[in-house]
């Protein structure tokens, strides 16, 4: 865009249009940085740190409550910088079945009001747990995980030492929220690789098992929820609507009467805001069953740091209230009937779920988490190798968690019996034609992925490397008709089958 819009104004003098050029808002602010910061020491949040002091800041968190917090790098971006996140819980670092929940900002290098108020919200967690009941609570019963800076090369394009300068992209000038797998436009819709920063955020996503998530923005005051790349609404609208709603009407008790009142009063469907493809919000939803909504916080993208304690004071209880909603609907744990070992187990809303709604249980624990707006619902259990386990008519209330446990009878038949690489997964599934093969393992595995209609003509085929590195893969089914297509993943180590559903 800055291109195209300077190529148009050579051509201004020629047809004797007079104009000025204005500078980029983001060099207009000069905004207040600081190099040294001790977390204890701070009492207003008006500034934005240097990358040096973010860094040391996130460190210190997890040195000042190693009980509740640990810290680290998931990857790093084009240029080196450290994608951080503070990982928050009663029993950190421990596997305890909890639901995960993520908070990343900054996406947008230059949209920063969420990179000062998420340190911020990791200060808040870590110094009220055990005084604040709503706190203690949420960081006893969620795994947390808080990544202030999504792109810091875009938020420090212009140095180290300041935000200003900052830009919206990463430095290869790559959007990254148009980066990711899209479940209508394909793996690359905006026809760039993926990007350091998006696989490092997918690795992540297919490693973990969030339950929930917000991915925070600027330039514009608003809730956005699910879907941005097709005009369909999401199986989970009604709830949507109402956590979305729960975000809006509470800022609005706290901050000014302009804040936050745009759209539908400060929430709006995305594909009816504006379509977008390749997001992450999208591809959260679709490919990782993770409910995650982008929250747009600040009309000014890199919004003055006087401005930040405020922005604080609008949105910090909506902050808590969202992450709650993880804690409510419908959850259990699937096990196998014999051994009690976890079974990773498809729960279904029948009548309910559509576009890849439905969540799975956790491999290695057999927790599901399944938010949901109140009402009654059957739910059906379903892994490859065992019978059914369907639960009717189970009624919910709006902030009631209710806990449907599932003992799973293996009986052998179906696809996926003579299976012996059992780290493999494919998500979503039922999808709409994009899947992703996923290893589970480590280790390096190579093969050949081989994809057959159930008359049993081959309608895909290539081969595949997969190692911890490079653990996925996108497998294109669009141009299929609907129906059921048998998965198989061959190689010296053995044989992955899979029924997979095209929707």
């Amino acid at each position: 865009m800055p291109m195209r819009i300077k190529r148009s104004l050579k051509s201004f003098p020629i047809v004797h249009i007079a104009y000025e050029l204005l500078p980029h808002p983001s060099s207009m602010i000069n905004p207040l940085m600081k190099s040294k910061v001790d977390i204890k020491s701070i009492t207003d949040w008006d500034f934005y740190p240097t990358y040096e002091a973010y860094v040391d800041m996130m460190y210190q968190f997890a040195s000042d409550y190693p009980d509740l917090c640990e810290v680290f790098s998931v990857g790093q971006s084009v240029e080196g910088r450290e994608i951080l996140f503070a990982r928050i819980s009663d029993n950190v670092g421990l596997e305890e079945g909890e639901a995960q929940f993520l908070y990343t900002a900054t996406m947008h290098g230059d949209e920063t009001a969420g990179f000062v108020l998420f340190l911020r919200l990791i200060d808040y967690l870590l110094s009220n747990y055990g005084s604040d009941e709503q706190v203690t609570r949420l960081v006893q019963n969620l795994d947390i995980w808080i990544n202030p800076a999504a792109n810091p090369d875009g938020t420090y394009a212009a140095g180290n030492n300041t935000v200003n300068g900052a830009t919206r992209y990463n430095a290869n000038w790559v959007d990254l929220n148009r980066n990711y797998p899209d479940p209508q436009d394909g793996p690359h819709p905006d026809g760039n690789e993926w990007q350091a920063e998006t696989i490092v955020f997918m690795n992540l996503a297919e490693n973990n098992h969030f339950t929930m998530a917000a991915n925070v923005h600027g330039g514009a005051e608003v809730v956005n929820y699910p879907w941005d790349t097709w005009p369909q609404l999401h199986a989970d609208d009604v709830w949507w609507q109402f956590v979305s709603r729960e975000y809006a009407d509470t800022v609005h008790v706290y901050a000014p009467a302009y804040y936050m009142n745009m759209f539908n009063n400060g929430i709006t469907n995305g594909y009816q805001w504006y379509t977008t493809n390749g997001n992450r919000q999208d591809y959260m939803n679709y490919f990782h069953q993770c409910r995650e909504f982008i929250l747009e916080i600040s009309d000014d993208k890199l919004l003055p740091a006087s401005q930040l304690p405020a922005h604080w004071e609008y949105n910090y209880r909506s902050f808590l209230n969202y992450m709650e909603q993880a804690l409510y609907g419908f959850n259990g744990t699937v096990t196998d009937s014999e051994s009690g070992l976890p079974v990773r187990a498809q729960v279904f809303i029948e009548n309910h779920d559509t576009d890849s709604s439905m969540v799975f249980s956790d491999p290695s624990t057999g927790k599901y988490f399944r938010p949901i707006y109140e009402g009654a619902y059957t739910l059906i259990v379903s892994a490859s190798g065992y019978q059914s386990d369907t639960i009717t008519q189970m009624t919910i209330e709006n902030r009631q968690s209710k806990t449907m446990d599932s003992e799973l009878v293996y009986t052998g038949a179906g696809l996926g019996e003579n299976n012996n690489l059992h780290l493999f997964e494919v998500r979503p599934n039922p999808g709409n034609g994009i899947f992703l093969l996923i290893s589970q393992t480590a280790e390096k595995i190579s093969g050949t992925i081989e994809i057959t209609s159930m008359n049993g003509s081959i309608v895909y085929q290539n081969d595949a490397t997969f190692d911890a590195g490079d653990n996925s893969r996108l497998i294109d089914l669009r141009n299929q008709a609907k129906g059921f297509y048998l998965l198989r993943f061959n190689s010296h180590e053995g044989v992955f089958t899979k029924k997979i559903t095209l929707q």
